[in-house]
């Protein structure tokens, strides 16, 4: 209120010197804004438009005697007339009466169900009186006094990440039987810019991953949660702490905790095993700890999880729903529930996070370790995310909800371009193989190559006939790429994608359509048809294949529950969204 005050007393006196100017007509020869310094400042510019220009400012001939010797700047007080105008209409964006601008530097948000809808009722904590769990949502106006509406957790993030805050922790509790989201934020030091119209969604600078700092990353989060307590661990070679030769469980272990085992998913805990093959129960030959499998079935499952007093999942997932990372994520959720223990989840970054594409599973026939979830194929989650997903849409058994503490990415959006610093599996070695992986995996219900067995599995398909392409390569034995391998020992023809940018590629069904159309062999080209079909989530894609559908055809029937899909995901994002 004060700098409108101020600013309208200049006014006042703005528009008497307006007017004595108008009566005098003293206007500025061209001459002097010839003259006029550069402005280093706003100071130097309401200076100019504020103060008379006085006589030894100007030259004999621009001299005038009138009013005493002095001068007014027509045109300048025209436009500081104007400014004040402009800036006696601005108001600032407040919360519950404050403006954004005053608010502290940590502030929560708390989401709590509406009543006969899906929306939340968003409340933005800043140290208002408390008004209870479920009180009223936030009052929000934008600078004209317009009420802004918050209906889900993304949206309240999104709209204080512009007003420079980050994502600093994240968890769910329950309160009368009704789940409450929390984020906690705290005000950057950094700026944030909008991005310009127009402009890709997808974010090519490869700089923005040196900025991250995944969740076991941040060890001054969990490490007080875990000091005094035995701890279990789901993780892999992935589960790494800042560089690639540290990790987790070393890290742990050399802090002081008490790590009593890890369970190991699909391709085992140092990443060896072959795909689908059993993970043994071991020890991990570096701590000592002992290893259990929590890939297929584990009977004792249960008394290992209730053996430890807390756990924690920590793996590199890529972002496709047959990846079976997050079926093991699952898992350990409902493990937990089953013995009430709590579950702390160390969020990482989604290399495929910037799309979401793909038939969506709907029924449950077609659930299996590859298809687990009611999510697209290209689900657009990280494993925070998906945690917070499984508990809110009640996917544990009887809607039960574990205690999770998810401990988010700092640094990260969906948008951003993130190369894995270690590959998650033997099969996909590098970043290319990962951005290709979801357009490729459905070939796994044939018997084309994907070039496993070779050194750049998941970046060329061929098959033993020359009307494919002209590229070959012969599938050979590789390390974890030994069993399983189509078409091992023959030479293949095909094509070679190892030459696309792996910020360009995104989920694209064409390179299945157009090897089901070139193949002489079209009734029995999907030969594991079952298999084929857990992959898609739906019968109705290989039906839609075999009845001669284009891509585009295809790409057109599965976008309504797609949007339908999308519509549920925004109310689970921690991380601004590439959309």
């Amino acid at each position: 209120m004060e700098y409108l005050l101020y600013f309208w007393k200049k006014m006042l006196y703005s528009i008497k010197i307006l007017t004595t100017s108008i009566q005098n007509f003293t206007l500025l020869p061209f001459s002097y804004f010839k003259r006029t310094p550069s402005f280093t400042s706003c100071a130097d510019i309401i200076n100019i438009l504020i103060f008379p220009i006085q006589n030894d400012s100007l030259t004999k001939t621009e001299k005038t005697t009138n009013m005493n010797g002095r001068i007014f700047p027509f045109f300048h007080t025209l436009g500081f007339f104007i400014l004040c105008l402009l800036l006696s209409s601005i108001h600032a964006q407040t919360i519950d009466g404050k403006s954004v601008d005053d608010l502290p530097d940590y502030i929560e948000i708390r989401g709590t169900p509406r009543t006969m809808s899906k929306n939340l009722k968003i409340r933005i904590d800043h140290g208002q009186d408390p008004d209870g769990i479920f009180g009223k949502p936030s009052e929000i106006k934008d600078q004209d006094g317009n009420s802004i509406e918050l209906h889900t957790m993304i949206s309240a993030l999104n709209f204080m990440q512009k007003h420079g805050y980050e994502l600093e922790d994240s968890y769910a509790t329950s309160a009368d039987d009704q789940p409450v989201y929390h984020h906690i934020l705290k005000k950057s030091s950094r700026r944030t810019f909008a991005r310009r119209p127009g402009s890709s969604p997808y974010q090519r600078d490869r700089s923005h991953s040196s900025r991250i700092r995944t969740g076991a990353d941040q060890l001054e989060k969990y490490l007080p949660l875990l000091r005094g307590k035995t701890v279990g661990i789901l993780g892999n070679q992935t589960s790494i702490v800042h560089t690639p030769d540290q990790h987790l469980v070393d890290v742990l272990i050399e802090n002081g905790i008490d790590v009593r085992f890890a369970f190991a998913p699909e391709h085992g805990f140092r990443g060896t095993i072959e795909r689908g093959e059993k993970v043994a129960n071991d020890v991990d030959e570096k701590t000592g700890i002992a290893l259990h499998s929590l890939y297929g079935k584990n009977e004792k499952a249960d008394s290992i999880v209730a053996s430890v007093d807390i756990l924690i999942y920590d793996l590199q997932d890529v972002g496709a729903r047959f990846y079976t990372y997050i079926t093991s994520l699952h898992r350990l959720m409902q493990l937990c529930v089953n013995n009430d223990r709590p579950l702390i989840v160390l969020d990482r970054p989604n290399p495929n996070g910037d799309q979401v594409d793909g038939p969506v599973r709907k029924s449950d026939k077609f659930k299996s370790n590859v298809s687990y979830h009611k999510i697209a194929m290209i689900h657009g989650l990280t494993v925070g995310e998906l945690a917070h997903m499984i508990n809110g849409e009640k996917w544990l058994d009887k809607g039960a909800q574990c205690d999770v503490t998810v401990i988010p990415v700092t640094g990260y959006t969906h948008s951003t371009l993130y190369e894995p610093p270690v590959i998650p599996s033997p099969s996909l070695p590098n970043f290319l193989s990962i951005r290709l992986y979801p357009s490729l995996c459905l070939f796994e219900g044939t018997d084309i190559s994907v070039a496993r067995g070779t050194d750049f599995p998941f970046q060329a398909v061929g098959y033993p006939d020359p009307v494919f392409g002209d590229f070959t390569f012969t599938p050979g034995t590789r390390e974890g790429m030994s069993a399983h391998v189509e078409q091992q020992g023959k030479l293949c023809y095909g094509v070679d994608l190892r030459d696309l940018n792996p910020a360009n590629v995104t989920f694209d069904l064409r390179h299945f359509v157009d090897f089901y159309q070139m193949s002489s062999f079209k009734e029995d080209f999907i030969n594991r048809p079952d298999f084929f079909d857990k992959l898609a989530g739906t019968d109705e894609l290989r039906h839609q294949i075999e009845q001669g559908w284009t891509y585009t055809q295809i790409e057109a029937s599965w976008q309504d529950d797609l949007k339908e899909y999308k519509k549920m995901r925004k109310k689970y994002l921690l991380y601004p969204d590439f959309e």
